[in-house]
This record gives C-alpha cells, structure tokens and sequence, in this order.
C-alpha cells in the first residue's frame, strides 16, 4: 500500500535539439489520488462486507443478549441454528444495506485517511524520507490510528442502524433486546424523533476506541506483514532510479502474499479491541424507546454492569466468529484494493 508512487512522471528520449520533453500525463494529483482511495475503498469495502455480513449478525446477536440467565443463545452455532430455523437464510442478511453503505464509507475513509496521514508525516517528520519508500512502522500504525479515529466519526451512526436492524425481535423482555421489526428509514427516524441528532452517535466511545486501536493494528499488521514478505521472498526492490530520477518502488506482491497479510489485519483488528466493540453492541442495540426519559447508558457503566455480570466471557462472546470472518474479508479488502491501484495507477 505504501508502495504506490507518489511521483509518477516519466520523461521521454530527448530531443536532438537538447531541449528537455515535457513531462508525460502519468502524474496524479492529490485530487484525483483521493479519488481513486474512495472509490477502490468503497468497492473493496462492499465486497468484503457482502462476505462476512451473516457472521457479523451473529456476532451482534450474541454480543446483545440480555444479562438474564439463561442466555438466549449457547453459542454461535445454536445462534446460527435458531435464525435459520426462525426466518430462514434472510434473517443473517436483515439490515445489509446499511452495513454495505457503512462498509464503503469506512474502508474508503480508512485508506484516505490513511494516505492523507503518510503525506503529513513526509512533510513534517520525515521530510527527506524517498517518497517511493514506506516509512518506518511506528509512523504507519501512527498513521493507521488517525484514519481509525477520524472514521469513527462517520461510521457510529451506519452502526447504530445496523445493530439496530441485526436484532430481532424478542418475545419476552428477559430473552434479550424487545424491538419491533423496522427497515433502515423506521430506525433511523425513531432514533431522531427520541433523541435527536445527537443520538445517532450514542456508542461513538466504543467506536472510537475500537476504530483508533483496530486500524493502527490493522494497517501495521498488514504493513509488517508486507515486509517480511519483501526482506525473505522473491520480490526485492528494483536497483536504480526511474526516468525521472526517483527511486524505483517495490515491485508489487503476489496475490497470496497479499491476501495472507491482509488476513493477518483482519485478526489483529478484532481481537485486540474486541470488548470496546462488544459494549458498542449492547449500547446501541438497546430499544430506542425504552431508552426515553431515563438515563441512556455510557460507555463506562455500560462496560462495568457486563463485567459484574459475565466478567470476560461477556466481553469477548462471539470473538471468535468475528475473527474467523475477518480474515477472509480482510483478505480479500486488501486484495481487491491493491489490484485496483495496480490496474490504476
């Protein structure tokens, strides 16, 4: 990700007057590189979110049962058995469209951001560091913890919505969250009708603290990944300087390497923030309504009341689906995003 070439001027022979040629048209503006980062983000982000969507409704499912015994769900597998056998295969995909728009507007903004945060740093910090050079680690898992933070901010309201949509309805007030059954435009105007604008970023603590850790995770694990392939596989840098007289970038890894290092972000987005996510979960899936003229549950006493109650077990329930549907999705994310760069540069 970090090998894509900043300056991408090449120059012709020269003349036989000796007069330089101009440059050629291959060089990207800022403008048109932010452009490619919301695009190719926006459709790796659908794709990857189109595969992992029904393991994330059980993941919800799990995540927002209710601190009643007995639990509604025993685990992941019973949880897939009784949605399956309640509504069918429809009832793991209730609510996508939300998720597929969050999908895009998050992974695009993650790859922006992340890119406009590289640029920073090479005109502060690293002000002679070879634009065709990844900068250190620590600077690119700096960098993917701001993207995290400023993509919170645009993706706790489509997470609202979602887990909103993802839980069903209960028959009785002690088998979990009791919502009735509404599209994305019911949802959504319930929440401004009780609670205003502002209640559409109620979890943005979870989100942000989730987002800002899981994308510095996210983004080095990739990064680092990425190099070990580069320093012991078959795919060192090129020797010598382009046309231009830049550096010549890293050639590009193959599509496994890729797609294994992307698996390794995806693991390491989800578990080590996971609790964060999990009260998330429980604060957003609680019922709009009954949520009206009492006191709305904060991140703290959220997180406190589930570890009285279930210590770590309630914290990381339903882990270990997340993880097992994050690496394929990661995976193909990344893939599908630097095989849109290479087809585009």
């Amino acid at each position: 990700m970090t090998e894509t070439v900043e300056r991408k001027i090449s120059v012709s022979a020269q003349p036989d007057n000796g007069t330089p040629p101009p440059p050629t048209l291959s060089q990207s503006s800022p403008s048109l590189e932010a452009l490619k980062d919301i695009t190719f983000g926006s459709i790796a982000g659908i794709i990857g979110k189109t595969i992992e969507y029904p393991f994330d409704t059980i993941k919800v499912r799990l995540q927002s049962q209710s601190s009643a015994l007995p639990l509604l769900y025993t685990g992941p597998l019973d949880c897939i058995q009784q949605s399956l056998r309640a509504d069918g295969l429809a009832s793991l995909y209730r609510g996508v469209s939300a998720p597929l728009l969050g999908a895009a507007i998050e992974t695009s903004s993650l790859f922006f951001s992340y890119r406009v945060a590289q640029t920073a740093l090479r005109a502060t910090l690293y002000p002679a560091h070879p634009s065709t050079t990844a900068l250190p680690l620590g600077a690119l898992v700096a960098c993917g913890a701001a993207s995290g933070a400023f993509t919170s901010l645009l993706l706790t309201p489509v997470e609202l919505v979602k887990c909103q949509l993802q839980v069903p309805l209960s028959p009785s007030a002690s088998a979990g969250p009791r919502r009735a059954a509404a599209g994305p435009v019911a949802v959504i105007a319930a929440v401004y009708r009780h609670h205003g604008l502002g209640g559409f970023w109620h979890g943005q603590l979870g989100t942000l603290i989730r987002e800002t850790g899981g994308s510095a995770a996210w983004f080095g694990s990739y990064e680092g990944a990425s190099s070990l392939f580069r320093r012991y596989g078959d795919r060192p840098r090129p020797a010598g300087l382009d046309d231009a007289g830049a550096l010549l970038p890293p050639l590009p890894l193959p599509l496994w390497q890729q797609m294994l290092a992307g698996a390794a972000a995806g693991v390491s987005y989800n578990f080590v923030f996971y609790p964060a996510d999990t009260i998330k979960s429980r604060m957003q899936t609680a019922d709009v309504a009954e949520r009206v003229g009492g006191v709305r549950g904060t991140f703290w006493s959220v997180g406190q009341a589930l570890w009285r109650q279930q210590g770590v077990q309630g914290l990381y329930r339903g882990c270990g689906i997340t993880v097992a549907r994050a690496a394929p999705s990661s995976a193909f994310i990344f893939a599908v995003y630097e095989g849109l760069r290479g087809w585009f540069p």
